[in-house]
Parts: structure tokens; sequence; C-alpha cells
């Protein structure tokens, strides 16, 4: 095979590769766990970002009240909860991630404009700060400019109880790209790569909140 047929040929299965991500793939990781409902309907703090070109909607069931899995969301931040994700991978960036397994008292309470942290001060990482908070129902995290509605990026975490035992955790996330660079380099890079933590996120929720609940009802028992 010639030079040009093989470069023709990489050429062609880039491009295929490439389709596949765009038609199939990341449209189903924007919205990985959701309903159509839940993918298309509005979220607090989603006018904080005007001309948003990256999103998702992510959801998950979790068997437990809104009540019980509020407290892990409260608590989310570096230096606070931690994130409930890949641990490990996120302190190998130097974020100084610690991720609790129990619900911490003195992280129980948050006011808009308090700062959510993805790393240790000085570590280069971004942060948001709290925009509005809803205990028990939702808390939208953004970053700076949202108090004028040019923030660049929003993230916002809302439970919706479905029967007294069965919540949904959605989370969506908008983000605006300064330049085309930028652009490209959150699709192919950036979004996965959120993909893969917040998925691990959600589950982490999931699990800490159900055990809690477990150990509660159990306690009940006994």
């Amino acid at each position: 095979m010639g030079t040009r047929r093989i470069i023709r040929a990489l050429g062609l299965a880039g491009l295929g590769i490439a389709s596949t991500y765009y038609l199939a793939i990341r449209p189903w990781h924007r919205r990985w766990g959701t309903t159509n409902d839940e993918a298309a309907g509005p979220l607090p703090g989603d006018d904080f970002v005007s001309d948003y070109d990256t999103s998702s909607t992510r959801a998950i069931t979790i068997g437990a009240p809104a009540r019980a899995v509020w407290p892990w969301l409260v608590q989310l931040g570096q230096g606070r909860g931690g994130f409930y994700s890949y641990e490990r991978l996120e302190n190998l960036f130097g974020l100084g991630i610690d991720n609790a397994d129990r619900i911490l008292s003195e992280y129980q309470h948050l006011d808009v404009g308090d700062e959510v942290r993805l790393g240790p001060p000085g570590a280069n990482a971004p942060s948001f700060h709290v925009a509005l908070v809803d205990p028990g129902r939702s808390l939208t995290l953004s970053a700076p400019g949202w108090e004028t509605g040019e923030s660049p990026a929003v993230w916002t975490f809302a439970l919706h109880e479905v029967t007294p035992n069965t919540t949904r955790l959605i989370v969506r996330f908008r983000g605006r790209s300064e330049t085309l660079r930028e652009r490209v380099v959150n699709r192919l890079i950036i979004e996965p790569v959120q993909f893969a933590m917040e998925r691990k996120m959600l589950k982490g929720v999931r699990e800490r909140a159900e055990r809690t609940r477990a150990s509660a009802t159990e306690g009940r028992r006994r």
C-alpha cells in the first residue's frame, strides 16, 4: 500500500471516529442518566451563562429521601467533603482532595458568595462561588460574574423527590469558551474527562446516601 493510500485510510478512519463521537458518544454522555424532560427542563442558574457553548445534564436515581442526599451535596468542595470521584487521579494533579465517607457537621451550611474550591489555594485550580442555595432542593455554583449574568460557567445540583424514599439527583453544567481553540479543547478533552469524573461523583453520592439511610433504618429497628 502506497503512502498516499495509508494517509487516506488514516484520514477516513479518523473521520469515522470523530463522526461516531460527535453523533453518538457525545450526545449520550452529555445527558447521561436523564429523561427527556430532565434534559430539557429548567434548573436554577440556567440564565447565568447567556451564550454557553458547552453544556451537560446528568442524573441518577438514589434510594433515599432528599433530606438524606442533601448533606452530601452541601459539603462538596476541596478542603471540605471532596467530590466523591476518582480521588487518586485528582491528587495526581495536586488538587488535595479527601473524599468524606461521613457527613461532616462543620460543612453543613453554605451562604450565597461562599467559595467552593476544586483545588487548594495556590494550586491554580478553578473555584466556584455559591450563587443560589435552596436547602434540601438545589445548589448552584458559579464562576465569577454570576451577579451580572455574565458568568463563564455554572454548575447546578438539584434534588427531585419522586417518592418518600426515592430521589433524582440532577446535575447541570454550562460553560462559555472564549476562543475557538478553547472550544475545541473543551469538546475533545475537557468534556469526556468531566463526564467520567461527574458520573463517578453521582454514583459516589448515591452510595453514601443509600448507605446512610440503610444504617439509620437498621438503627431504628434495633
